[in-house]
């Protein structure tokens, strides 16, 4: 284990708490109770090399309202780092996430998952359709973009040393300057506490186990995501684009609503891979989808999803996609 980013706290106060997972990992997440008696718990899923400090702006907005849990995937901030790289893979996530909801006494959630966390969704809209009340995808489909894969290829699992958070923010600029064209310099080192930690010799490192690079480019390329993407069809589902991603494009962004009809599209301006969710039109976006999903769903629905559930990996079985 190790020490945590120093940075502001955030608006609204949380708690670190930790659960198991199934081989034993000793996994983070933050919890924001928000008010007696919530409506909805949120569950928030970061990306790839991200954590639960992804979530600090929007969390405490949401919080106002649900409670929300802000989750650390293994290998990412003070959650345990994994023995074995290969269990680095959404399948395992997606066993993480459920023990997580178990743990923390969730029976149904709304998601939001950023990039990765958005795979992670599309897999838990299969495996466990009936706990879920709602989606929120941000700048992910079910098909990747070369372009946007071979670029967080180039730097996951790749960082170098840095000395101090002067070279850390000038790191994340170098990645994610074309992302938040309008930040300035104290932006950046906002965003280098989000992502980077203090080691105890003095030196500033990224908050991941660079192990998660091993089965990165292997899992991404080779599952076929349009059969899990298509569980949405049962669930209501919110999907925010960067206006100038590079990981999600305009046609794929397109073939989504065509498969998943009741899905809401919006797309954010003046943002690559991924709007960090403060933006005005993801903020007002996630606040209507969210007031619109109900707080349970009901026996005959929650039925019809298992059965539906169990058909889809019945056939991804048979044809040995899984």
């Amino acid at each position: 284990m190790h020490s945590p980013v120093s940075s502001a706290a955030p608006a609204a106060s949380f708690s670190s708490r930790y659960y198991t997972s199934a081989e034993g990992l000793r996994l983070h997440y933050r919890d924001y109770p928000g008010p007696p008696q919530a409506r909805l718990t949120v569950v928030c899923i970061p990306g790839l090399t991200r954590n639960a400090r992804d979530f600090e702006d929007v969390a405490p907005h949401l919080a106002d309202r649900y409670r929300v849990l802000c989750v650390e995937l293994r290998g990412r901030g003070l959650s345990e780092y994994a023995k074995d790289p290969m269990t680095y893979v959404p399948q395992v996530y997606v066993r993480d996430i459920i023990a997580l909801l178990d743990a923390a006494g969730v029976a149904r959630a709304a998601i939001i998952g950023t990039s990765l966390g958005g795979i992670i969704s599309m897999l838990l809209a299969t495996v466990v359709p009936a706990r879920l009340l709602g989606v929120v995808i941000n700048d992910i489909g079910p098909e990747l973009d070369p372009v946007g894969l071979a670029r967080i290829g180039s730097y996951v699992g790749r960082a170098k040393p840095i000395q101090n958070w002067t070279e850390a923010a000038a790191a994340i600029e170098a990645i994610d300057g074309i992302v938040f064209p309008e930040y300035k310099g104290e932006d950046w080192v906002r965003m280098a506490r989000r992502r980077f930690v203090e080691t105890p010799e003095g030196g500033i490192r990224a908050d991941y186990d660079t192990d998660i690079s091993k089965p990165f480019t292997a899992t991404a390329k080779a599952v076929n995501l349009w059969p899990f993407f298509r569980s949405f069809r049962m669930i209501p589902v919110l999907a925010l684009r960067g206006g100038h991603t590079d990981l999600l494009s305009v046609e794929i962004f397109k073939k989504m609503q065509a498969e998943v009809p009741h899905l809401k599209r919006v797309t954010v301006p003046n943002r690559g891979h991924a709007p960090y969710l403060d933006e005005p039109e993801a903020r007002a976006a996630i606040d209507a989808f969210l007031d619109s999903l109900p707080a349970r769903i009901g026996l005959l629905t929650a039925v019809k999803r298992k059965f539906a559930a169990a058909a889809t990996l019945i056939g991804l079985k048979l044809k040995g996609e899984i």
